[in-house]
């Protein structure tokens, strides 16, 4: 076994704290770094010790591998967690925390770098007999080559970024007279995410679903998988919802893609916790799409159906030590579903919102769970991803874990910046949703569906919470205000009133 020493945490909002927390549970002593934007922010205040590393810009702050290593001396850390997002898939970054004499909580930066490169990771998994959506197998730079790759690999295709994820750099292409424009967009929006241009494409399967198996692994060559989450509500390649276990997923299919998971895992010599992520077809088909080696956000919902903590997991591994259990032990127990709220005003084609959040009341109650990156007075800026917080219901069955999270969403209280609670409300209660009847575009093609549905729900909360608040203006003593806050309509004068009351 070795000694993580301090844990340097190289990451900020919710999942700096989630981690920050495992390691506190683990008695291991912690330390952050932040930007002078998060001087005050949720993770900085968790740390046994903080430093600042730079302005409020990513790129001279979290992804200034320099200035977070410079840090880590300073700080007298032994240990580096990158959590997910900024350098966590970064090789070369791995690779910079080794030679400093420093723990990798992290798979090997040869398994990172072999399963980043988007189109070396697909030969990999071909070689390593892994069902491989049909495409490029290569970079494609050209438009002409590329055009007639597409028409070889057949329409619609999905033009990707060779060196990325997270959906950038991602276009739907349906017939020929579109690409080239979609190669353009796709080519400039790769260079300006991952400072390389280069794309390959796929075909693009019909009502698909994505699904994903999580993996741990240690030091010794053994791999698990603890089964799988539902993550097809997306959009723009984002996801919005996830859930466990896949709804209607099959124990064969189940364990057919553990298997095929581990397998793509001891493939490239994985250590630790990662994603390797598929698209499930209709008829129970399934290809590998890519492989996430870092935790992710989504990973709440399957601590909670598994009663495993990955991210203890994760230090136990980087420690040197083995896996928490055996395959014949994963246990999936009820039914969870997350949550993404995000700084964001649905109503306005979800554009960020940025502001001081003036007041941030978070769900409790059986079965919720709430890892969250602010509070009140927490400053949300432009510089970083809109993610604010998960909310997290566990129920004994989906119908149970789906009544939670429709209340848990209706306690949650965010006030002084527009947010997507709203919208995820209306998602939340949508019958397709509720039947689990989605794909991958599923909510490219509903979203003004639900839109219209969060418009309604808060058309019916005003005029009731209007006259509510009427009667206890009248009612009230002198001196005490009565004062709804923006961004919730009805909702919030509910709340204003319920406040009041001592609700």
């Amino acid at each position: 076994m070795r000694s993580l020493g301090r844990v340097l945490v190289a990451n900020r909002g919710e999942i700096a704290v989630r981690v920050l927390r495992a390691c506190r549970e683990a008695g291991l002593p912690t330390a952050a770094v932040y930007s002078t934007a998060d001087a005050d922010a949720c993770h900085v205040r968790a740390a046994d010790r903080a430093l600042e590393i730079g302005p409020g810009p990513a790129r001279e702050s979290y992804l200034a591998a320099d200035r977070i290593l410079d840090a880590a001396r300073r700080l007298d850390a032994g240990s580096v967690h990158p959590g997910y997002g900024f350098l966590a898939e970064n090789a070369g970054f791995a690779e910079a925390v080794e030679r400093a004499g420093l723990v990798w909580i992290g798979p090997p930066p040869a398994a990172i770098r072999a399963m980043g490169e988007k189109t070396a990771a697909r030969r990999t998994m071909q070689a390593a007999g892994v069902p491989v959506v049909p495409g490029t197998v290569e970079p494609v730079s050209e438009p002409a080559a590329a055009l007639e790759a597409a028409a070889e690999t057949g329409f619609p295709v999905l033009l990707k970024a060779a060196a990325g994820g997270g959906g950038k750099g991602m276009r739907v292409v349906r017939e020929p007279a579109e690409f080239e424009g979609a190669f353009a967009a796709a080519t400039r929006e790769a260079q300006g995410a991952f400072g390389d241009p280069s794309l390959y494409l796929e075909r693009y399967i019909l009502e698909a679903r994505h699904v994903e198996i999580q993996i741990l692994a240690d030091e010794s060559g053994r791999a698990i998988h603890l089964g799988e989450r539902e993550c097809s509500l997306q959009r723009r390649h984002q996801k919005v919802l996830e859930e466990c276990p896949a709804p209607g997923l099959v124990a064969e299919t189940r364990e057919r893609m553990g298997a095929v998971a581990v397998r793509a895992a001891e493939a490239v010599g994985y250590v630790g916790a990662g994603t390797v992520e598929f698209l499930l077809a209709p008829d129970d088909s399934f290809w590998f799409l890519e492989m996430n080696t870092r935790l992710q956000v989504e990973h709440p919902v399957t601590e909670m159906v598994t009663g495993l903590d990955l991210v203890r997991a994760q230090l136990a591994i980087a420690a040197g030590g083995g896996l928490p259990v055996e395959q014949d032990e994963v246990r999936l127990s009820g039914h969870a579903i997350e949550c993404r709220i995000a700084a964001e005003d649905p109503a306005r084609g979800f554009v960020p919102s940025t502001g001081r959040i003036r007041a941030c009341a978070e769900p409790a109650g059986p079965g919720i769970r709430v890892d969250s990156g602010v509070a009140a007075g927490s400053e949300v800026t432009q510089h970083y991803d809109p993610l604010l917080l998960k909310v997290v219901a566990h129920g004994r069955d989906r119908a149970e874990a789906l009544a939670r999270m429709a209340r848990a969403l209706a306690e949650l209280d965010i006030g002084g910046i527009r947010t997507n609670v709203g919208f995820q409300r209306a998602l939340v209660a949508n019958p397709a949703v509720r039947d689990g009847r989605v794909h991958t575009r599923w909510l490219e093609e509903h979203a003004s569906e639900v839109l219209e549905a969060e418009s309604a729900m808060r058309r019916e909360s005003e005029p009731l919470a209007a006259a509510l608040a009427a009667w206890l203006e009248a009612e009230r003593p002198p001196g005490v205000a009565l004062q709804a806050r923006e961004g919730d309509g009805g909702v919030a004068r509910w709340r204003a009133a319920a406040r009041w009351i001592g609700l």
